[in-house]
């Protein structure tokens, strides 16, 4: 098929596919969708990518994707700031103000500690989490990296780092989802649901 394709073409489903969850298939319905395109169109989602790459960065205090010096949360006076709760990644954050539930602060490893991907805690936002802590006005983190094994290595090594900064460290509660049943549920599953329970 690569050989009956025009060289442009090629190039830009080659793109399409080094995207995550892009097969070819769909690669090229997005190439084609893009040639079909008007110019103006084209241009503008091309600027889109640029824009993105060129003004989002970090915010200076959590780490989460800001266009700022601050993102939203930590320019936000009303989130209570004591309280932290650290995420593996910036969609985390997203999925957690979802909820409209949650009134403190974030902070985003960008990542979790993975040996045999090459990830130590030193390619992570650790460091910029410590300082934050050490600075003494924070009670509480809130350890909500996914229920992983890489997950739980990096909420276990930065709660054994936070112990000694006399914060109180707690584990986000897993378990059961809502209209699950408990006959298809793993152990591990069962197992964090039980340590989970609360009060009726």
């Amino acid at each position: 098929m690569a050989g009956y394709e025009v060289a442009p073409l090629s190039r830009l489903i080659e793109q399409f596919e080094r995207l995550p969850g892009i097969g070819r298939k769909t690669a090229q319905r997005l190439a084609y969708f893009v040639l079909q395109s008007s110019k103006k169109e084209a241009e503008d989602f091309a600027q889109a990518i640029l824009d993105a790459h060129e003004k989002i960065h970090y915010c200076k205090i959590c780490c989460n994707l800001t266009d700022q010096e601050l993102c939203p949360v930590c320019r936000n006076e009303a989130r209570d700031k004591s309280v932290i709760c650290v995420v593996e990644d910036p969609r985390d954050v997203m999925a957690l103000e979802r909820t409209h539930e949650f009134k403190a602060t974030y902070h985003v490893l960008h990542g979790a500690i993975s040996p045999l991907s090459g990830v130590g805690p030193d390619q992570l936002c650790i460091k910029e989490l410590l300082d934050r802590v050490g600075a003494g006005d924070v009670r509480e983190v809130i350890m909500a990296t996914n229920p992983t094994v890489e997950g739980e290595a990096t909420a276990m090594y930065i709660s054994r780092l936070l112990k000694p900064l006399g914060v109180r460290v707690t584990r986000l509660a897993y378990g059961i989802p809502v209209g699950g049943d408990l006959e298809y549920a793993d152990e591990v599953t069962l197992a964090r649901a039980l340590e989970g329970r609360s009060e009726m």
